[in-house]
């Protein structure tokens, strides 16, 4: 099935051990933070430039700051291991960065690597993002009772049509209202940022970022509380995944499991996910200042993988616009997801998505569709598709050339659900779905659009 080859990384036999008298584990204590950043991060600087190898950190619970991979290095977690990431303006000053498809304000990263060759973070150990002192909160994600306790740590409450969000400091709360981003009002990026100070805590991180790295490995950590996404490869090449486990409460929020961004070369497997958000994602950008820069998301290889709770199992978008092609998924399941299979874009968007293979794929308690794709994802626009959509040609975003085989869905609002763009039938087009079984299933919905379903 696979037509492309995967490059892992391989290490040198040279090893840095970090002991405990070298990391503090007091875990509330800001100076311990810096101290275990600046001890870990001279560390791996060490590794990198003397050729390679290992970073070794004991066995024990350590407080820290950013970490920056570099190249040649793998950061090693014992099993009895956790990395737990500080929530601190100091140590992580806002930045320019690219997030949901566009560049914006976000605070550095907690592990973050940007041009490296040759890394990978593995083990066995936790990786801790601080998430619950980052994230707001949708009142209808939780009970009552848990709705309640959160007063006990911040009054801050938006009203909305859905109920209240909650947020945990008065710098979240107003960042949101004002939502300061890059090219505010015609300002500098520097005058960007400074203006973004007072509203720190709304430009929330990705818990792992990397940047046009080659040679990755993720391997066996467990990765969770992110602040927003959790694992974000972005214009990355021979991207390897597997055994890891990726956790985030069910309430958090834009908390993704991995958003693979415009990469080339991605393998995932046998590992587990229960997310926020999006489980297992594929992405290439937002709208056209994304499509000014070529890097379709291709060549990705995903198999063998558990998602527990997500709001969708495997998903393609809403970011695709520099297109997304030869993706395989097999042999996975997906046990009460908001949706099972996503593929989901929106006009404005542009892009193809094209060469689709999903194969073997069991789905249990599907709350909403076992299969959905739609040109609908952003609210409102469907009374203004055809207008625009003549008009933008550009602009429209085509799914194509999909195969569905041996899926079979077991609960689910609507079996399958297909949304064209109004007025252009020809944007969801060659959907062929063979040998799958939907039981206890709502009726599919399929509008204007001809797909090949064969048992």
């Amino acid at each position: 099935m696979r037509e492309f080859s995967i490059v892992t990384p391989e290490f040198n036999s040279y090893e840095v051990n970090l002991t405990k008298t070298d990391l503090i584990p007091n875990l509330s204590d800001i100076n311990t933070s810096k101290h275990n950043a600046a001890c870990i991060n001279k560390a791996i600087e060490e590794i990198s430039v003397s050729g390679g190898g290992t970073l070794n950190i004991p066995d024990g619970m350590w407080i820290t700051g950013p970490i920056r991979l570099l190249s040649n290095v793998n950061l090693h977690l014992n099993r009895q291991t956790v990395l737990k990431f500080s929530k601190n303006s100091e140590e992580y000053p806002l930045i320019i960065t690219n997030y949901e498809g566009q560049e914006c304000i976000r605070t550095v990263s907690p592990i973050s690597a940007n041009n490296a060759v040759n890394i990978a973070i593995t083990g066995n150990g936790v990786i801790d993002g601080s998430g619950d002192e980052w994230r707001p909160i949708k009142e209808f994600k939780l009970t009552n009772r848990a709705w309640n306790a959160l007063f006990e740590k911040s009054e801050y409450v938006l009203d909305t049509k859905e109920g209240g969000v909650w947020f945990p400091t008065k710098s979240s709360f107003e960042g949101n209202r004002l939502n300061i981003q890059k090219g505010y009002e015609g300002k500098s990026d520097d005058e960007v940022l400074e203006l973004a100070k007072p509203y720190y805590d709304f430009y929330r991180p990705v818990l792992i970022s990397l940047k046009h790295c080659d040679k990755v490995l993720l391997e066996g950590v467990t990765f969770k509380n992110s602040p927003a996404w959790n694992i974000h490869p972005f214009f990355c090449t021979n991207l390897t995944v597997r055994n890891i486990n990726v956790n985030n409460a069910y309430h958090a929020q834009n908390g993704d499991g991995i958003d693979i961004e415009s990469c080339n070369g991605v393998e995932i497997y046998n590992s587990r996910f229960e997310t926020g958000d999006d489980a297992i994602c594929v992405k290439s950008g937002k709208n056209a200042v994304a499509r000014t820069i070529k890097g379709p998301c291709e060549n990705v290889y995903i198999h063998d993988c558990l998602v527990n709770e997500g709001h969708g199992g495997f998903v393609i978008g809403s970011e695709m616009s520099r297109g997304v092609k030869n993706v395989y998924v097999k042999d996975c399941l997906f046990l009460g997801t908001d949706v099972g299979i996503r593929m989901k874009s929106a006009l404005g968007r542009g892009g193809v998505v094209e060469n689709i293979h999903i194969e073997n794929v069991n789905m249990m308690n599907i709350i909403n569709e076992g299969i959905i794709m739609t040109m609908s994802y952003v609210l409102n626009s469907l009374n203004r598709n055809e207008v625009i959509a003549k008009e933008n040609e550009e602009d429209i975003p085509f799914f194509k050339n999909i195969t569905i085989d041996k899926v079979n869905c077991v609960g689910a609002k609507h079996a399958i659900k297909i949304e064209p763009l109004v007025g252009r039938e020809d944007t969801i087009s060659d959907i062929t779905i063979t040998n799958s079984t939907f039981e206890n299933c709502g009726e599919s919905v399929i509008k204007g659009v001809n797909i090949n379903i064969e048992k």
